[in-house]
């Protein structure tokens, strides 16, 4: 990695969503991290401790934050799995572009198999100057870092 370190976190897209560039221009991004389960297994006969058994890795929802957009090939996207039940699994990378060269990406994420679970559209409250703002959670099966 060229650059600084650590790298600034403000500069990032997300691309593989839709073919229109709108689409990759996001507020911010949470989601990806990592957790191993554990299991209790009591042994018998040795009662000084519990041994802990890794289970399967749990990831949490990928949610996207933006500007409430009108129309979109991410809208048409939640629309389908929302109101049709359509889902079309897609896969997502997610890319850290930071350093002296803001263009030049630092790192990346694969998103495998992102689908929309939730989309939310921020209050309206005519007591403040805020703007719309969107919110897509996406449920996905892993992600590796290339």
């Amino acid at each position: 990695m060229a650059g600084l370190y650590p790298p600034t976190s403000f500069s990032f897209t997300v691309s593989g969503i839709a073919s229109e560039g709108i689409d990759s221009r996001f507020q911010s991004v949470s989601g990806l991290s990592t957790e191993i389960g554990t299991e209790e297994y009591a042994e018998g006969g040795e009662n000084r401790f519990v041994h802990q058994l890794p289970l399967r890795p749990k990831y949490p929802n990928l949610v996207l934050k933006r500007g409430l957009v009108e129309d979109s090939g991410l809208i048409e996207w939640c629309r389908a799995a929302m109101e049709r039940f359509e889902f079309a699994p897609r896969d997502l990378v997610i890319t850290l572009s930071g350093g002296t060269d803001s263009t030049a990406p630092s790192m990346s994420w694969n998103v495998v198999g992102a689908y929309p679970v939730k989309w939310d559209v921020s209050e309206f409250n005519a007591e403040e100057s805020k703007l719309a703002i969107e919110t897509i959670e996406l449920k996905y099966r892993y992600y590796t870092i290339p």
